[in-house]
């Protein structure tokens, strides 16, 4: 990235936070909870929310689309607020296409026990890295927990998976994601060590 183009998104950072201040949520559960039959309305109106994905590479600072897409962000956050996430591995990481992670099984099969349908915004497009989407199979109603990061423009991607978060701090922690295909592919993998939910004031 050049100096111009960082110090931009530096600005739109700072903008967006200045004299606002972001409160965490407390946690719904001491341990993680692996298994639900559907999740509970969490969000409230007119709130503004983000995520701190706490990784083994450093912290990844979500703000979440709760307008554009409040089933998917309503279901994120409530499986954050239950630990779900916790210890689960980027078990998908291709440079140059997306970072996935979200199934605590490790095997890119796993889900919360239910599953939900797409959520497709006007205006919405994974047009530059930093896109953040669900994962699926050819189902259209099969999103889960399943999630990623583009690394790169996927414009193929939209309007067939729902985007409900953009990275506003620590794109640089999702670039130095171990990949696990390709040139450079590592046998260990990342992990999530936490999902800190914030309501800006």
């Amino acid at each position: 990235m050049g100096v111009r183009a960082f110090l931009l998104s530096l600005l739109v950072v700072l903008s967006a936070c200045k004299g606002e201040s972001m409160k965490p949520l407390p946690y719904l559960s001491e341990k993680p909870v692996r298994s639900f039959k559907a999740p509970e309305a969490v969000l409230e109106p007119g709130k503004d929310y983000y995520a701190r994905l706490k990784t083994s590479k450093g912290d990844i600072l979500l703000d979440l689309l709760e307008k554009e897409a409040p089933n998917t962000v309503n279901s994120f956050v409530f499986l954050a607020l239950h630990r779900y996430f916790e210890g689960a591995e980027w078990h998908r990481v291709i440079p140059g296409f997306v970072a996935q992670t979200g199934d605590p099984t490790g095997t890119g099969r796993g889900g919360p026990g239910y599953t939900f349908g797409l959520e497709i915004a006007p205006g919405l497009a994974f047009d530059r890295e930093g896109m953040v989407g669900m994962a699926r199979t050819q189902d259209p109603n099969s999103n889960g927990s399943q999630f990623f990061i583009t690394l790169a423009p996927t414009p193929h991607l939209t309007g067939q998976y729902t985007l409900f978060a953009k990275v506003v701090e620590g794109m640089e922690v999702v670039r130095r994601l171990t990949p696990t295909e390709g040139p450079g592919a590592g046998r260990e993998r990342d992990k999530i060590l936490s999902v800190e939910i914030l309501v800006k004031e």
